[in-house]
């Protein structure tokens, strides 16, 4: 499993620690990742998610999970978030063409 966030992307970033002396030090900042379960209004349904903590704020910001996803683009969402999208849109075309 890489460590990457499923909804927007966030990974590893490498980089310099750099001391009082000014000596660089090659290292890995790696993303605040926590394994949730979210709850989808559309679907009904939790869906557990390995997600940054930064992109939980951002989710809660943007109303929840299925407004957060209608709202993302394809390429940074990983594969099952992909089809959690769809499943959404496909959920919310139905109810609409119902009503």
């Amino acid at each position: 499993m890489s460590r990457r966030c499923e909804l927007t992307g966030i990974a590893v970033q490498v980089g310099n620690k750099v001391s009082h002396s000014n000596i660089k030090t090659k290292t890995r900042f790696l993303p605040n990742l926590c394994q949730v379960t979210l709850i989808s209004d559309t679907l009904q349904r939790a869906v557990r998610l390995r997600v940054a903590a930064a992109a939980l704020r951002s989710v809660e910001h943007r109303g929840g999970l299925d407004a957060f996803l209608i709202k993302a683009s394809e390429t940074e969402l990983s594969q099952g978030a992909r089809i959690l999208k769809r499943d959404i849109e496909k959920k919310r075309a139905e109810t609409a063409q119902a009503a």
